[in-house]
């Protein structure tokens, strides 16, 4: 099964802009993958502000939020993990979502893929049946 996370975060973004409030997002910044201006860093963590009219080609992926933004006048290109994503909510109020360390460790493994062919596949041609029930 694949994680809840970048659902939710969709889900909370488009919720938080269609109420006309600001979403902002906390990051882990020592994500390995995470690309963020490293003097904004405190702590280890990031807030970034993703209202449409502050960042540009944003995008929502299943593994990445990724965008471009101003920082003190200087554009950079951001790349943030999904799992890097600790938290969305409302600037304005404080709504939205906490994500836990442990957030997706429940979710059972993907099924292993075999190269056998599905049992659909076992009849081919030939005419379909049907039956009457009554």
């Amino acid at each position: 099964m694949t994680s809840s996370r970048p659902y939710l975060i969709r889900a909370i973004y488009e919720w938080l802009v269609d109420n006309r409030l600001t979403p902002y997002i906390m990051v882990d910044a020592t994500d390995s993958m995470t690309r963020v201006p490293a003097q904004y860093v405190e702590d280890g963590k990031i807030v970034l502000n993703i209202e449409p009219e502050a960042v540009a080609n944003l995008r929502l992926s299943n593994e990445v939020v990724e965008f471009d933004a101003r920082f003190s006048g200087i554009s950079h290109h951001l790349l943030i993990p999904v799992r890097a994503v600790k938290a969305i909510y409302a600037f304005e109020n404080g709504r939205g979502m906490v994500f836990s360390e442990d957030d997706d460790d429940h979710l059972p493994p993907e099924p292993p893929q075999t190269d056998r062919p599905d049992d659909t596949d076992k009849k081919s041609g030939g005419r379909p049946s049907l039956k009457i029930v009554k």
